[in-house]
């Protein structure tokens, strides 16, 4: 449910942190469908909607309203912006006219991100795959590029989505962004390569080890 408040925008929840009980603007149910409409459009499938993406993954952000308005009549440009403005995961960003994911991409993009500043990163694998992480290094399957967390923790979580028992793998990126591999930041919380070879990786939890 996304609410605005008249005092600080749209919010999710019962109330702003203010306190301001704010005005409906989406129920549960049309959150999650402009939300997948949202993300499908804009991480993979841009063509089948008509959207004219360049290659650092932006979009006309009146082109994809009027294309949601096309499949959801009850739909605005002022709720797309609500999702996109109160997703804690800071999914999407706008600019201007124009409107990207930041993360996410099955469509091939080249993100224009600041290059990563932390010394190191992690991955969250599952035992099964681990060892062969180890070896052979992480590559994107489903993704255009391998996604990596900024804290031990976030990796655990994302692991978990996946896993029981997830292990955490620590990324080397200061040693491989000195060997000339590149590793972007999209968010606080994620960054992004188009790979990470087994020598930058290394094992740091293994609870049954």
């Amino acid at each position: 449910m996304i609410k605005k408040c008249p005092a600080h925008g749209a919010f999710r929840g019962s109330e702003c942190n203010c306190g301001e009980a704010g005005i409906l603007l989406l129920d549960d149910e049309q959150t999650e469908r402009l939300g997948r409409f949202i993300s499908g459009a804009l991480r993979h499938f841009p063509d089948d909607l008509g959207l004219a993406m360049n290659q650092h993954g932006w979009v006309d952000l009146d082109v994809l309203c009027d294309a949601m308005r096309t499949r959801y009549k009850w739909s605005s440009k002022e709720k797309l912006i609500s999702i996109i403005d109160s997703d804690e995961k800071g999914r999407y960003e706008i600019q201007g006219r124009k409107i990207r994911a930041r993360y996410g991409h099955s469509v091939n993009v080249d993100l224009d991100y600041p290059e990563n500043t932390l010394p190191a990163l992690y991955y969250g694998a599952s035992r099964e795959e681990v060892d062969i992480l180890l070896e052979k290094g992480i590559r994107p399957i489903k993704q255009r590029y391998v996604h990596l967390s900024t804290t031990a923790e976030k990796a655990l979580e994302v692991a978990s989505i996946h896993t029981d028992d997830p292990i955490l793998i620590l990324i080397k990126a200061e040693e491989a962004q000195n060997d000339g591999l590149s590793i972007i930041s999209a968010t606080e919380n994620i960054a992004l390569s188009d790979e990470i070879p087994g020598q930058y990786l290394q094992l740091v939890q293994d609870q049954k080890g």
